[in-house]
């Protein structure tokens, strides 16, 4: 395994001026060395990682980091700006930056050495080392913690103590960071180093076993006694998108928030990208409070039911350890805490955070059914397109394979296709009901969610019928949830009670009461969506463009595309419902595309960072994968929502003006051969293009800073700091 971070991926001098420029300095030493195979194709993955959120940390750090399939293996490269770098951080630029690497695949010991190094980003005297090294190897040597000499020797000049200076002989850093190969060896998610407090190397390696801090409670809840009485006890979760840097950072901000207090005790649970090390239940039960420092869901979420809980974004448990402590120890005072698990599971977080409204709420619980039915609408819709293209428009009138199939026969492969995609197909409903229940009541409310959308499919009640199904489904569980129990039945309830009960009163309501209404409602919208013609349908084409670029693979897109997923979701759907589906994969397609044409033709609007997007945005955008324009977004939004939704009108409205269809739910250009009139449909989207890209060039030009004549004119805008959720 080759060192992380060597003196040829140290840049002591970095002179650019942006964080785009910067990366690329850094990542052009990792190509340099073998590390990165493609510099463009690696850059656009750091700036899509950036536009998620800044990577800049109080202190003058900058962490821009990302996997890429790029990256041959996981690699470092330092720079320190004498001018400084704005990365975002509310305190201003940062003049220490790590360029983090990682494979699509890496391997959990090159994962827990960078999980190392991000701890040891939160300690004062690493820094203040870093600033003061003043040659690459020994800059080099401070970050892997592989050099004691050149250590102790960079400890000196920044005004560490003697005592740091002479552990020397422990091959430990000065901020106290494990070498390289002990974190290989030993270390792993959750665990942590011996500090100056006089932790034994023992409690260290306790610490280290169970994946807790140094000095954390022990097993039997007993901890570690102050003065005056039992100390506050807290464990926390972080955990962030890519699971590299922020992950770490937080856990330890934490856990040095939890020393720095004598009547505290922190105990971390960093859930990485390497996996994570789960508390002891011990532990967690003797816990008086709890923070969840997280960007992404904290895995198990219910195993900290019933405590006081704080929760945050992971950058506040970097920036503000301190207040997060004081937050849950006031609401232990007040004694907040949330609701006790239940067996079979808690619906904790998808059935929303603390003050959150209803609708907010519904929302994610109807998001929860589509997310988990939108890969059998892309499998069963592409296998069914597929049999039409292999075996004719007649082949859903073939025989069933299982009674007759020749294997020299094209026809035959046809149907096999088309009845393996129609069988996919008819998943949909009970899968969307089912988990619009596991998104309200969690794993209880799948069992009654399938069973009421199976019987919505019996009764013809479709779409419509299985969102009903699955929200009933969910509150019926929810309702069982909040009966108190006896000790005795509890084991029983999520296998045998919840399922009888849920599903008894479920098929109920659907059969009898409100299934027979619900259908009639979706016979008059099927009946609608086929007499729509003429301006009617441009209308609608005109609606669905806007929805499909709104929010660029939100919501609101979503909801557009389930629309149109629904009517083709049916053995033989009508022709409306096939002009439906054209526009809106037409719609969605114009976003990415619309965004890469005004790279190129208005190169110096856009920052480098941008123009790079933009060569990945063109196969996004002819994939149909909307979301290919949201790192424009994110930087722009107000010049590219609007100019995307513009286009989208447009194409939208031409392709339903154009009669074209599609049996497909997606591919993008890559099945243009199973859509009607394909001509005019390609034209509809070069169209609609068009509109998006001349419209962001005329709306960028118009500002008062003027074009971009610099990278770092837009780099450094406002608005680049406060993305958009895609």
């Amino acid at each position: 395994m080759s060192e992380m971070i060597t003196a040829d991926l140290v840049d002591l001098d970095l002179s650019a001026d942006t964080k785009e420029a910067a990366a690329r300095a850094l990542a052009e030493r990792m190509v340099a060395k073998g590390r990165v195979t493609d510099l463009e194709g690696f850059l656009a993955d750091v700036a899509a990682r950036e536009a998620q959120m800044p990577t800049g940390l109080d202190g003058g750090i900058g962490i821009p980091h990302c996997r890429s399939e790029h990256v041959t293996e996981p690699t470092l490269a330092f720079g320190r700006s004498a001018a400084g770098i704005d990365f975002g951080a509310p305190d201003g630029p940062a003049d220490l930056i790590f360029l983090i690497a990682a494979p699509a695949g890496a391997d959990d010991d090159h994962l827990t050495i960078l999980s190392s190094l991000a701890r040891q980003l939160m300690n004062t005297e690493f820094t203040s080392a870093l600033r003061a090294v003043d040659d690459a190897e020994g800059a080099a040597a401070l970050v892997r913690g592989n050099e004691p000499a050149v250590a102790a020797q960079v400890a000196t000049t920044v005004g560490t103590t003697e005592d740091s200076a002479d552990t020397t002989d422990s091959a430990a850093a000065p901020a106290g960071a494990a070498s390289a190969d002990a974190a290989a060896d030993n270390s792993a998610p959750g665990t942590t180093t011996a500090e100056d407090d006089g932790s034994a190397p023992a409690q260290v390696a306790e610490a280290s076993a169970t994946g807790t801090a140094a000095g954390a409670p022990s097993a039997d809840g007993t901890g570690s006694a102050q003065s005056g009485g039992r100390p506050f006890r807290i464990v926390a979760v972080t955990s962030c998108p890519t699971g590299i840097a922020h992950t770490y950072m937080a856990a330890e901000a934490l856990e040095n928030a939890g020393r720095d207090n004598p009547d505290v005790e922190v105990v971390v649970e960093p859930q990485g990208s390497a996996g994570f090390n789960r508390l002891d239940p011990a532990v967690i039960a003797a816990a008086d409070g709890v923070i969840f420092a997280h960007d992404v869901p904290v895995r198990e979420k219910d195993r900290f039911a019933g405590k006081p809980t704080v929760d945050v974004g992971v950058k506040a448990g970097i920036n503000r350890p301190a207040e997060l402590i004081a937050e849950v120890r006031a609401k232990a005072e007040r004694g907040e805490a949330t609701a006790a698990a239940r067996p079979g599971g808690t619906p904790v977080e998808r059935a929303g955070e603390p003050g959150e409204g209803y609708g907010t709420k519904l929302r994610k619980w109807l998001m929860t059914g589509v997310s988990y039915m939108v890969p059998f609408v892309a499998a069963g819709g592409l296998l069914i397109a597929l049999g039409f293209a292999i075996g004719g428009w007649e082949i859903d009138k073939a025989k069933p394979v299982i009674e007759h199939f020749d294997w020299g026969q094209v026809d035959s492969w046809g149907a096999l296709l088309f009845q393996i995609g129609a069988a996919a197909f008819g998943f949909l409903v009970p899968v969307l009901a089912g988990y619009i229940a596991y998104g309200m009541a969690d794993r209880p409310g799948l069992v009654p969610g399938f069973v009421g959308g199976a019987i919505s499919l019996t009764i013809g009640a479709g779409f419509l019928g299985g969102l009903a199904a699955g929200l009933i489904a969910g509150g019926v569980v929810l309702g069982i949830q909040r009966i108190n129990i006896p000790p005795a039945l509890r084991g029983i309830m999520p296998v045998v009670v919840i399922p009888l009960i849920g599903s008894a009163v479920v098929g109920f309501l659907m059969f009898v009461v409100i299934g027979k209404p619900i259908s009639e409602v979706q016979k008059g919208l099927t009946d609608w969506l086929n007499g729509l013609s003429g301006t009617n349908a441009i209308l609608l084409g005109i609606l669905l463009g806007l929805m499909m670029c709104f929010d660029l693979g939100g919501p609101v897109n979503k909801v557009a595309y389930t629309f149109a997923t629904s009517g083709i979701s049916v053995a033989d759907p009508s022709s409306s419902a096939m002009k439906i589906m054209a526009a809106v994969m037409a719609a969605g397609m114009v976003p990415p595309l619309g965004m890469a044409l005004a790279t190129i033709v208005r190169k110096k609007l856009f920052t480098t960072a941008e123009r790079e997007n933009g060569k990945a945005a063109v196969v996004l955008g002819a994939s149909f994968i909307t979301e290919g324009a949201i790192p424009f977004a994110a930087a722009d939004p107000l010049r590219v929502i609007p100019a995307s939704m513009a286009g989208g009108a447009v194409t939208g409205a031409l392709s339903m003006a154009f009669g074209s269809t599609l049996r497909a739910p997606h591919g993008g250009v890559w099945v243009t051969l199973l859509i009607g009139k394909p001509v005019l449909y390609l034209l509809a989207i070069a169209i609609g293009t068009a509109v998006t890209a001349g419209l962001v060039i005329i709306l960028k030009g118009m500002r008062k800073t003027g074009p971009a004549t610099a990278e770092s004119s837009d780099a450094t805008a406002p608005e680049t700091k406060q993305p958009v959720a895609a």
